[in-house]
């Protein structure tokens, strides 16, 4: 089973990130849940989600305290809250942000992980550009999918569409094929870089 956990504030769109990847991979014929936590349902509050992916059922129903992957959709949360509490040895990280690991001060956590599994990715940045607000949710999400290969992309753009429609579908479909080609143009460069 994979388990991911998403950080970010109320109103960034955390609870339809985790709906999404679950979306995506149930197209692709495997089982999943997502599922929030929050405490005060206010706008910029801390929000976490929870998506869990399987080949078998899946009967666990608590948060997931040792996660697989992390996203994390606002940056201001890594001085906050401990967001890579219990995160598996060699986890995939992604970020929302256009900066380097070693400019957010975490140049230990980017030394004793693999390269390939941590990622920036300036997702409000895509957000602004194709949706016109600065959701990071889809392109995240997106993103994701290019560095872990969990779902395809196709799975991502059918999950959108089944979620949202019209000029907001279109909008969550190009914002996430650009994050997804431009993660994947940066897995390029860190094995060509190995």
């Amino acid at each position: 089973m994979f388990e991911l956990r998403i950080h970010g504030r109320g109103g960034q769109g955390v609870v339809t990130a985790a709906e999404i990847f679950s979306i995506s991979a149930f197209v692709e014929g495997r089982n999943a849940q997502a599922f929030p936590s929050f405490g005060s349902e206010r706008m910029g509050a801390p929000v976490v989600s929870f998506c869990r992916i399987a080949d078998r059922e899946i009967r666990l129903r608590e948060p997931v305290m040792e996660p697989d992957a992390l996203i994390i959709q606002d940056i201001t949360l890594l001085h906050q809250v401990d967001v890579f509490d219990g995160l598996k040895k060699d986890g995939y990280i992604l970020l929302n942000t256009g900066r380097s690991f070693e400019e957010l001060g975490l140049s230990e956590l980017a030394g004793s992980s693999s390269p390939e599994r941590l990622c920036t990715l300036s997702a409000t940045e895509i957000a602004l550009k194709h949706i016109g607000r600065p959701i990071p949710n889809v392109p995240l999400i997106a993103g994701f999918a290019a560095l872990s290969g969990l779902v395809r992309l196709e799975s991502v753009i059918k999950a959108i569409s089944e979620k949202f429609s019209g000029k907001v579908a279109d909008g969550n479909i190009a914002a996430a094929t650009e994050a997804y080609n431009r993660i994947k143009a940066r897995a390029l460069e860190v094995t060509t870089d190995a």
